[in-house]
């Protein structure tokens, strides 16, 4: 099967990949003497909570996929749209995706239980995938949908803390 999709969707998939095998890499060769990185107990607490928190991460991407397919029409690549998507949980919140997988570096790090990886690493991983989101997702959708981005954007927030949000955006 054959996918075809845009160069900034290339890269960005590139620089997901990039920032958790690199940061994986750099902590856990950073944490081989550290106590913690060798205790069971700790690898199991943080297992069962990576565990957790990655899979609210892949709900939200999932959810909001599903939504986002919404707007796509014709010929139109994957993980692309034609049409401006407000329905769903896109009526909550404009990146509900991305908001979702910003908790994918914590989730990756304490599946590890990296200490490097949780206190330092993931935190500024979430941090650049916000910043990617500010500068390069906005500017994209905007530039696409002139007519009624402003609109969207000024009436839904880019993330949404409601409970409603929260509830649609992590269901089974």
């Amino acid at each position: 099967m054959k996918i075809h999709t845009s160069l900034s969707v290339i890269i960005r998939l590139a620089l997901w990949l990039i920032m958790l095998l690199g940061g994986a890499y750099y902590s856990i060769i950073n944490d081989l003497s550290n106590p913690y990185f060798r205790d069971p107990i700790f690898h199991l607490g943080t297992a069962l909570l990576g565990v957790g928190i990655t899979l609210l991460a892949f709900r939200a991407a999932k959810n909001g996929g599903r939504e986002l397919t919404k707007g796509r029409t014709g010929n139109t690549p994957r993980l692309e749209t034609n049409r401006l998507v407000t329905s769903g949980i896109y009526a909550c919140m404009r990146h509900p995706m991305l908001f979702g997988l910003t908790l994918l570096p914590l989730g990756w790090a304490l599946l590890l239980g990296s200490p490097t990886f949780i206190s330092r690493v993931a935190p500024m991983e979430m941090l650049f995938i916000l910043l990617m989101v500010l500068l390069f997702e906005e500017r994209e959708v905007a530039k696409k949908f002139p007519k009624d981005y402003p609109a969207y954007k000024a009436s839904v927030p880019m993330v949404s803390f409601r409970v409603e949000c929260l509830k649609t955006l992590f269901r089974a």
